[in-house]
């Protein structure tokens, strides 16, 4: 903590998922003064979404892989000085005069509280996770249909299935974390429907070697889905979803190996709910907004460009987990400990244990290889644009259709994402394009898997107006005047 409300902190480490929490104790233990401001009310992130302790679980730590490592991290928290902010929803991240930065917030429930804070700090760690990316198709915005990674948190958070009978689909392994927590929870799962298949990790042999705990991960979930009997069906997409009021089946479709459908080979399933999602996209707002240099992903997503001790190309920004490219929990804890290792040198000067950042650097490029192979495995190959009828929406916000955006491209010379984005409103809604900037980048370029170039925009998340407009934001590190912080 500062020796005063005046001072600032040594480190304000934004995200209190597996990277955050890693990197917040690792620095607190070497004598550094750390906040940790997240949106959510508990620590953990999305992978350790857990239930309010008012709904009463019994067993919290049953729909979670690893829980251990999240008790054992939760512990040293606890155990630390690190001050927490929760409830705390950060939309910018601005450098001050000298060398101090400030982190920008809104407090309370979506950030709707009229009081903002701003934190002022000698670092930051940037540890904002990924979301989820969705790829359209006919029916897509039917009740029922939500991201498969929103199912899990629906049933990790509060208790809930979106269905009784659900259907899985889309491209990654969360798919099978997905279905066998979902069964698990009393739902039927009739199938998973991968729409690549599993043959490319073959081509990585030594990479799977070093990694066998991924393998073991793989055979649990396995094993999971053949008790339940749930049915894995590979090379096949949910091309469209059937229903009025809410999802009453989805057709399932064969694809090649470009990911175009294959007549003929649709077949229906009946289900009351969709979960779908084609893997994650790095959440980097905040680092590009200051101008962090950014690497493409071997499954096309923009992700931060780090050095070897997880540094951002802008010095005395870190950044760890999801915003250096999708990787999960395990390597997200070794890349969030190594940057809180490297900021207490840079900041304190305080000696580390050279071993452990040699272990924990040898560790994160072992896992990191793993996410690599992961990702050129599942990464969405260009037909997927064949599913996709002129009336599909795309951009849900603004409702703009996919054939509104083909005109805008053979019809009006659009050649990019940006370029469709002011013709058509397609990722001017609510969302800012989280939802619907890969497809109208896909489609602006012909199919593939394009991402939308890297935006410098000023708000990171939606801002209230009397936050912005407000005289007298707090300007100490220390925002005694917030709402009461829950631990």
């Amino acid at each position: 903590m500062p020796a005063s409300a005046s001072d600032p902190y040594d480190l304000a480490v934004i995200g209190a998922g597996c990277a955050g929490l890693a990197g917040a104790v690792a620095a607190a233990g070497h004598g550094l003064s750390v906040a940790l401001l997240d949106a959510s009310p508990q620590t953990g992130g999305q992978f350790y979404r857990h239930p309010a302790p008012a709904l009463g679980a019994a067993r919290p730590e049953a729909l979670h892989h690893d829980w251990p490592a999240f008790a054992a991290l939760r512990r040293r928290l606890e155990r630390s000085d690190v001050r927490q902010l929760s409830g705390h929803h950060v939309w910018a991240v601005t450098k001050e005069d000298g060398d101090l930065w400030a982190v920008h917030a809104a407090t309370g429930a979506d950030g709707a509280d009229e009081r903002p804070v701003r934190v002022r700090a000698r670092a930051v760690l940037l540890a904002t996770g990924a979301y989820e990316r969705q790829l359209p198709f006919p029916g897509w915005t039917l009740p029922g249909v939500v991201g498969a990674g929103g199912a899990q948190a629906m049933l990790k958070s509060g208790l809930v299935l979106p269905g009784r009978r659900i259907v899985v689909a889309g491209s990654g392994p969360l798919l099978l974390a997905v279905a066998s927590s979902l069964a698990a929870a009393g739902a039927q799962v009739p199938a998973v429907i991968e729409a690549s298949g599993y043959q490319g990790y073959a081509r990585h042999p030594r990479v799977l070697a070093a990694n066998p705990r991924k393998l073991a991960e793989a055979a649990v979930h396995g094993a999971a889905l053949l008790r339940h009997r749930v049915r894995l069906r590979t090379r096949s997409a949910v091309t469209e979803v059937h229903g009025t009021d809410r999802v009453s089946a989805v057709t399932v479709t064969r694809l090649d190996r470009d990911w175009r459908p294959v007549r003929g080979t649709g077949r229906r399933i009946a289900c009351d709910a969709l979960a779908v999602g084609h893997g994650l996209v790095p959440q980097i707002e905040l680092a590009t907004a200051l101008g962090c240099a950014t690497r493409t992903t071997a499954d096309g997503t923009l992700a931060l460009a780090l050095d070897g001790l997880q540094e951002t190309s802008v010095r005395g920004l870190w950044a760890a987990g999801e915003t250096g490219g999708v990787g999960g929990a395990e390597l997200a804890r070794a890349e969030g400990e190594l940057a809180g290792l490297a900021a207490a040198v840079r900041l304190h000067g305080h000696p580390v244990h050279g071993g452990r950042v040699r272990e924990l650097r040898r560790r994160r490029d072992r896992m990191r290889a793993f996410a690599e192979a992961m990702a050129v495995s599942h990464a969405p190959a260009a037909g997927w644009t064949g599913w996709l009828t002129d009336d599909t929406d795309v951009c849900r916000c603004e409702e703009v259709t996919a054939g509104r955006i083909r005109e805008a491209v053979t019809d009006l010379g659009a050649r990019d994402a940006h370029t469709v984005k002011l013709l058509t409103r397609a990722g001017m809604g609510w969302c800012q394009g989280r939802m619907c900037g890969t497809a109208a980048a896909c489609l602006a370029a012909g199919g593939g898997a394009a991402e939308p170039p890297a935006e410098r925009r000023p708000f990171a998340v939606p801002v209230p107006l009397s936050a912005l407009a407000s005289p007298d934001e707090p300007t100490g590190s220390r925002p005694d005047a917030a709402p009461p912080v829950d631990d």
